[in-house]
């Protein structure tokens, strides 16, 4: 079946802009890292073939999880790990951002216009994600790390 959402270009693999990962510092794990990547978001990589959800996670995490239904899944378990940073798009009024982010989050940073994502073999997409994207913190060291990216944003601490 064709994906007719025009900000998609039909594909289902999109990744993160590596400025915005650069922004944040480095990370230890990435369990969601593509098979094929044009560069590194953090020292291992987890991909779909390891089963990155099931495996241990160590260290600072950098999570890209797959939008849609399995989005919250993960950000459950990188907030139950206390250690990382996740860029989704910033659906506030979802019942999972309501338990996993506004809940748990210790920060977000709501970017500034709509990130382009880039594909597998390195080119960037020509138009922007169908939504705005935030990134969540789910430490103190993480949210000075947010604090101090000089990405244009607003960043939230949450209560």
């Amino acid at each position: 079946m064709k994906n007719l959402n025009p900000n998609t270009e039909n594909s289902i693999e999109w990744l993160t802009p590596p400025e915005i990962v650069k922004a944040c510092g480095e990370f230890d794990l990435d369990p969601c890292s593509p098979i094929d990547r044009p560069w590194d978001t953090a020292k291992k990589h987890y991909t779909i073939r390891d089963d990155g959800f099931n495996k241990e996670w160590h260290g600072r995490v950098w999570l890209n999880p797959p939008y849609g239904l399995e989005t919250f899944k993960w950000v459950k378990r990188l907030a139950d790990h206390g250690n990382g940073i996740a860029l989704i798009f910033a659906r506030t009024e979802t019942k999972g951002f309501h338990a996993q982010v506004w809940r748990r989050a210790h920060s977000l940073l709501f970017l500034k216009g709509r990130l382009k994502f880039y594909r597998p073999d390195g080119s960037k997409g020509k138009l922007g994600a169908g939504a705005p994207s935030v990134l969540i913190s789910y430490s103190p060291f993480d949210t000075e790390c947010l604090r101090q990216s000089g990405l244009g944003g607003c960043l939230v601490t949450v209560d």
